[in-house]
């Protein structure tokens, strides 16, 4: 077994813990302020405890004796956060958006089916995913379907659940683009680089299409601080660091156990609970993701992600 493709997958896991767990944080935070400003309340966060690490870690590296720029490759690390940063911008604000209009079953399974497109999106681009994985991603959306849809009624579309299944497929050119950028970058540079974009726009938004109030954001204080310490800065560094050197397929199977954290949180939390199926569906996800790491058969040609 690869032990760095091991380790990053494992990463990846503890960011979907992270996401997962934030939704109840998400869900009461956005009942007290629209959907830009709670994006922007916790992109601006994000964005201080970032700069914090950067600044904690500057001042380690000049007591040894060590001198940096405080940013590196700063051309690079501005076209990558521009990028990533627009795209997850792009996806967060179709989610929210579009959870409203429909039933959190749907919008958990809708979601994360970035975990279908990232590998199809790959094959376009010159990987293609082994059998194994190929039967681990099917695997994953049928226990997928199982925690998020079985008993809940059928997938014809509403116009709420069009900008979900938008969101999916903004997620997955945000994963594709941080598959690209992660390996030239400092993973926590590029995390700040790119909620840095994420806090500009969702700010525009919030002045253009709505009302934002210091009683919103004292409301809110707590959703926002978990959402933008936890969610935004440390999760999305860890997805950052996760991904380097790890085929995007494996990467979107572990972050789309966002939706099993997500069940799981709710069942413990807040004693909602589960049943036999969504239970199965559960088991049938992280199997996927285990399955993953088991070593395949050598395979001629070079890997799926080198």
């Amino acid at each position: 077994m690869n032990t760095k493709q091991l380790r990053n997958t494992l990463l990846l896991m503890a960011c979907s813990f992270i996401w997962g767990t934030a939704f109840v944080a998400q869900s009461v935070g956005g009942g007290y302020m629209g959907a830009y400003t709670f994006l922007a309340g916790r992109s601006w966060l994000a964005c201080v405890f970032l700069l914090g690490l950067m600044g904690a870690r500057r001042a380690n590296q000049r007591r040894k004796g060590v001198r940096v720029p405080f940013f590196l490759q700063r051309k690079t690390l501005a076209v990558g956060g521009l990028c990533c940063g627009t795209a997850l911008f792009a996806a967060s604000v179709a989610q929210q958006m579009g959870i409203p209009g429909t039933t959190t079953a749907k919008a958990g399974f809708l979601t994360a089916l970035y975990v279908v497109l990232v590998p199809v999106c790959g094959i376009f681009a010159g990987r293609r995913p082994d059998a194994k994985l190929c039967c681990c991603v099917t695997a994953s959306v049928a226990g997928l379907y199982l925690l998020c849809l079985a008993g809940h009624g059928t997938l014809s579309l509403s116009g709420s659940e069009w900008l979900l299944l938008l969101c999916a497929l903004l997620f997955t050119g945000q994963i594709l683009l941080v598959n690209h950028f992660s390996p030239k970058l400092d993973g926590i540079q590029l995390s700040f680089a790119q909620f840095f974009v994420v806090s500009v726009l969702s700010t525009v938004g919030m002045f253009l299409f709505e009302q934002p109030t210091a009683q919103q954001f004292r409301d809110a204080a707590v959703s926002i601080l978990y959402c933008g310490i936890m969610s935004s800065g440390v999760a999305y560094t860890l997805q950052i660091e996760g991904q380097k050197d790890l085929d995007p397929t494996i990467a979107s199977l572990a972050m789309c156990l966002e939706s099993v954290f997500s069940a799981l949180a709710g069942w413990l939390i807040l004693h909602q609970t589960l049943t036999p199926t969504e239970l199965t569906g559960c088991a049938l996800m992280f199997a996927a993701i285990v399955a993953s790491q088991l070593p395949s058969k050598k395979r001629r040609g070079t890997t799926a992600q080198e």
